[in-house]
Protein backbone atom coordinates (compact mmCIF):
# COMPACT_ATOMS: atom_id res chain seq x y z
CA UNK A 1 0.00 0.00 0.00
CA UNK A 2 2.66 2.08 0.87
CA UNK A 3 4.88 1.44 -2.31
CA UNK A 4 1.31 2.45 -4.10
CA UNK A 5 0.52 5.83 -2.36
CA UNK A 6 4.40 6.89 -3.25
CA UNK A 7 3.54 6.32 -6.74
CA UNK A 8 0.44 8.59 -7.11
CA UNK A 9 1.97 11.00 -5.69
CA UNK A 10 5.00 10.61 -7.60
CA UNK A 11 2.68 10.69 -10.49
CA UNK A 12 1.83 14.15 -9.68
CA UNK A 13 5.25 16.01 -10.11
CA UNK A 14 5.02 15.12 -13.61
CA UNK A 15 4.00 17.07 -16.81
CA UNK A 16 0.35 17.49 -15.20
CA UNK A 17 1.60 18.88 -12.40
CA UNK A 18 3.92 21.40 -14.44
CA UNK A 19 0.67 22.61 -15.96
CA UNK A 20 -1.45 23.04 -13.14
CA UNK A 21 1.69 25.40 -11.91
CA UNK A 22 1.24 27.16 -14.72
CA UNK A 23 -2.05 27.67 -15.28
CA UNK A 24 -1.87 28.59 -11.14
CA UNK A 25 0.95 31.37 -12.13
CA UNK A 26 -1.16 32.15 -15.82
CA UNK A 27 -4.15 33.17 -13.11
CA UNK A 28 -2.47 34.88 -10.55
CA UNK A 29 -1.03 37.49 -13.27
CA UNK A 30 -4.00 38.08 -14.52
CA UNK A 31 -5.93 38.76 -11.36
CA UNK A 32 -2.57 40.87 -11.05
CA UNK A 33 -0.81 38.85 -8.24
CA UNK A 34 -1.27 41.10 -5.20
CA UNK A 35 -0.31 44.33 -7.75
CA UNK A 36 -2.97 46.46 -9.76
CA UNK A 37 -1.49 44.94 -12.80
CA UNK A 38 0.83 47.61 -13.91
CA UNK A 39 3.93 46.86 -11.97
CA UNK A 40 2.93 49.20 -8.94
CA UNK A 41 1.68 47.53 -5.02
CA UNK A 42 -1.44 46.76 -4.10
CA UNK A 43 -3.08 49.81 -2.44
CA UNK A 44 -3.57 49.76 1.38
CA UNK A 45 -6.70 49.05 3.12
CA UNK A 46 -8.96 52.40 2.31
CA UNK A 47 -8.21 54.52 5.28
CA UNK A 48 -10.97 56.23 7.28
CA UNK A 49 -11.50 59.24 10.03
CA UNK A 50 -11.70 62.70 9.71
CA UNK A 51 -10.31 65.26 7.15
CA UNK A 52 -7.29 65.85 9.49
CA UNK A 53 -6.26 61.90 9.82
CA UNK A 54 -7.00 61.47 6.06
CA UNK A 55 -4.32 64.48 5.35
CA UNK A 56 -1.99 63.04 7.83
CA UNK A 57 -1.76 59.66 5.89
CA UNK A 58 -1.68 61.69 2.42
CA UNK A 59 1.21 63.54 3.79
CA UNK A 60 -0.73 67.11 3.60
CA UNK A 61 -1.10 69.88 5.66
CA UNK A 62 -4.59 70.78 4.42
CA UNK A 63 -5.67 74.15 4.20
CA UNK A 64 -9.60 73.76 5.09
CA UNK A 65 -11.86 75.87 2.66
CA UNK A 66 -14.63 74.27 4.09
CA UNK A 67 -16.08 73.60 7.73
CA UNK A 68 -19.85 72.68 7.87
CA UNK A 69 -21.77 69.83 9.36
CA UNK A 70 -22.40 67.60 6.33
CA UNK A 71 -18.78 68.64 4.57
CA UNK A 72 -15.14 69.62 4.89
CA UNK A 73 -13.12 70.12 2.39
CA UNK A 74 -8.88 71.37 1.99
CA UNK A 75 -6.73 71.83 -0.29
CA UNK A 76 -3.50 70.20 -0.32
CA UNK A 77 -0.36 70.45 -1.88
CA UNK A 78 2.34 67.57 -1.84
CA UNK A 79 5.40 66.49 -3.83
CA UNK A 80 2.86 64.39 -6.10
CA UNK A 81 0.92 67.85 -7.14
CA UNK A 82 -2.31 70.03 -5.89
CA UNK A 83 -5.92 68.31 -4.95
CA UNK A 84 -8.62 68.79 -2.98
CA UNK A 85 -9.81 66.27 0.17
CA UNK A 86 -12.94 66.05 1.28
CA UNK A 87 -15.00 64.52 3.89
CA UNK A 88 -18.78 63.78 4.49
CA UNK A 89 -21.40 63.43 7.16
CA UNK A 90 -23.15 60.65 5.02
CA UNK A 91 -23.03 58.61 2.15
CA UNK A 92 -25.76 60.26 0.34
CA UNK A 93 -24.21 63.48 0.88
CA UNK A 94 -20.60 61.91 -0.43
CA UNK A 95 -22.57 60.07 -3.59
CA UNK A 96 -24.53 63.18 -4.19
CA UNK A 97 -21.34 65.17 -4.26
CA UNK A 98 -19.37 63.08 -6.84
CA UNK A 99 -22.07 63.24 -8.97
CA UNK A 100 -22.60 67.20 -9.48
CA UNK A 101 -18.60 66.89 -9.70
CA UNK A 102 -18.44 64.33 -12.28
CA UNK A 103 -20.15 66.91 -14.74
CA UNK A 104 -16.39 68.64 -14.64
CA UNK A 105 -14.53 65.94 -15.55
CA UNK A 106 -11.71 64.93 -13.66
CA UNK A 107 -10.15 61.43 -11.78
CA UNK A 108 -11.31 61.27 -8.07
CA UNK A 109 -10.43 58.40 -5.15
CA UNK A 110 -13.30 57.50 -3.14
CA UNK A 111 -13.50 55.76 -0.16
CA UNK A 112 -16.00 55.83 2.67
CA UNK A 113 -17.19 59.22 2.93
CA UNK A 114 -13.58 61.05 1.65
CA UNK A 115 -13.10 62.37 -1.76
CA UNK A 116 -9.74 62.85 -3.05
CA UNK A 117 -10.13 64.88 -6.15
CA UNK A 118 -6.76 65.86 -8.55
CA UNK A 119 -5.22 65.03 -11.61
CA UNK A 120 -5.16 61.04 -12.55
CA UNK A 121 -1.20 61.23 -11.62
CA UNK A 122 -2.29 63.16 -8.00
CA UNK A 123 -5.37 60.35 -7.45
CA UNK A 124 -2.79 57.40 -8.07
CA UNK A 125 0.06 58.30 -5.63
CA UNK A 126 -2.91 59.19 -3.07
CA UNK A 127 -4.18 55.59 -3.70
CA UNK A 128 -0.83 53.76 -2.28
CA UNK A 129 -1.56 56.03 0.45
CA UNK A 130 -5.36 56.45 1.31
CA UNK A 131 -6.54 52.80 -0.71
CA UNK A 132 -10.28 53.91 -1.99
CA UNK A 133 -11.35 53.55 -5.61
CA UNK A 134 -10.23 55.54 -8.55
CA UNK A 135 -13.58 56.85 -10.50
CA UNK A 136 -12.42 58.59 -13.60
CA UNK A 137 -15.04 61.27 -15.40
CA UNK A 138 -15.09 62.71 -19.02
CA UNK A 139 -16.36 66.36 -18.99
CA UNK A 140 -19.53 67.06 -19.64
CA UNK A 141 -20.11 70.21 -22.75
CA UNK A 142 -23.40 72.04 -23.22
CA UNK A 143 -22.95 74.23 -26.02
CA UNK A 144 -19.73 74.53 -28.29
CA UNK A 145 -17.83 71.17 -28.19
CA UNK A 146 -14.52 73.15 -28.74
CA UNK A 147 -14.82 72.75 -32.45
CA UNK A 148 -16.36 76.27 -33.76
CA UNK A 149 -19.38 74.77 -32.34
CA UNK A 150 -19.94 72.36 -34.91
CA UNK A 151 -22.17 69.51 -33.64
CA UNK A 152 -23.07 68.29 -36.59
CA UNK A 153 -22.37 64.18 -35.68
CA UNK A 154 -24.43 63.99 -33.22
CA UNK A 155 -27.75 62.70 -33.46
CA UNK A 156 -30.89 65.34 -33.06
CA UNK A 157 -28.84 67.88 -34.57
CA UNK A 158 -30.08 69.17 -37.96
CA UNK A 159 -28.59 71.65 -40.32
CA UNK A 160 -31.00 74.08 -41.62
Amino acid sequence: MVKQLEWRRGRGRGPRAAAAVLAGLALLAACGGGADGDDRPAAPPTATGTLEQLATRARCEPNLQTDAEEIRQANCTTGDGRYVLATFATDRGQREWINEANDYGGSYLVGRRWVAVGDAKVVAALRGRLGGTVETASPHHSGSSGNGGSEGGHSGHHGS
